[in-house]
């Protein structure tokens, strides 16, 4: 009933990116399917909304004027010790709901997590999206390039040994290396379930 509702809300804006779609799909395919125990593949599924080219961030302006994109993104579990926490691979994407960007993600990201639950992550990883590369259409951001790098931060706290909650914001842009270079700032909440 849930994926039913789920699928009613996110059908008509996936079919407009198949590469996202895709992502999407399997990002929830295989972390609905991670097996139960610490030593799968997967380490935690996380889901939310994000408010869409937020202003005044590190993007600087907002052009885009989709209200949300939906995130869904699966952390694998291995993982490299580094600075008290641990680097893992993270793949995801943002979905909009509206005809604005939408993107799909590849991450190195770095978690620390305190003795109380409070969680930080920092990420470097790339993107890729459907948005414009030129400046054509004045309502779409001109981010220079298909492939930009994305840049994720997190800070959340956990519930219990499974369950989090989280504000998330990321960042993508070109840095300087295309002619145009608008980026685009996504920020909201998030959900994680650690298998």
């Amino acid at each position: 009933m849930l994926i039913n509702a789920v699928r009613g809300i996110l059908e008509p804006t996936l079919m407009k990116s198949k590469l996202v779609a895709c992502t999407l799909a399997a990002s929830l395919a295989v972390g609905l399917a991670a097996p139960s125990h610490a030593n799968g593949l997967f380490r935690e599924l996380r889901v939310g909304v994000l408010a869409h080219d937020v202003p005044d961030l590190w993007s600087g302006f907002r052009v885009e004027d989709a209200p949300v994109a939906f995130n869904v993104e699966a952390v694998l579990t291995p993982a490299l010790p580094f600075l008290g926490g641990a680097i893992r691979p993270a793949i995801g994407a943002s979905v909009t709901s509206g005809d604005s960007t939408s993107s799909a993600y590849l991450d190195a990201r770095w978690e620390f997590e305190t003795s109380a639950g409070i969680f930080f992550g920092l990420g470097l990883g790339v993107v890729v999206h459907n948005g414009q590369e030129d400046l054509k259409d004045l309502d779409l951001k001109a981010l220079g390039s298909t492939v930009l790098f994305h840049i994720p931060f997190e800070v959340g706290m956990r519930l219990d040994a499974h369950n989090s909650l989280s504000v998330y914001f990321e960042h993508m842009s070109n840095g300087e290396f295309a002619n145009f270079n608008e980026g685009l700032d996504r920020l909201g909440v998030r959900y994680g379930y650690r298998f």
